[in-house]
């Protein structure tokens, strides 16, 4: 990635705590599509890591992704297939993030 690219945690919310747990057919297949999108954003080299945090007050996703700025990371999220079916999310900039080279 560019050296002028800064370092953003990306927050999915679902819509209930037990969400991992009873999502239903629909929601599902939603959540299929969100994996395959963030694999292909992985793949291209923008998100460092993505995947399910088991947060005892219910689980969410994450990702930490490396993008020009924080637009760009709003957009990531925009473009998920699960928030475009209704889930939440947050952005959070990591201004002194130490990634491994």
């Amino acid at each position: 990635m560019n050296a002028r690219n800064k370092q953003f945690l990306y927050k999915l919310i679902p819509p209930r705590s037990t969400f991992a747990q009873d999502m239903t057919e629909v929601e599902r297949k939603v959540i299929q599509e969100h994996a395959t999108y963030w694999k292909g954003v992985t793949d291209k080299g923008i998100a460092l890591v993505f995947g399910l945090v088991l947060d005892p007050k219910g689980p969410w996703g994450v990702g930490i992704v490396e993008v020009a700025d924080e637009a760009d990371a709003r957009a990531l999220g925009t473009n998920d297939p699960a928030v475009k079916a209704g889930l939440t999310f947050e952005v959070y900039p990591m201004p002194d993030a130490v990634v491994r080279k």
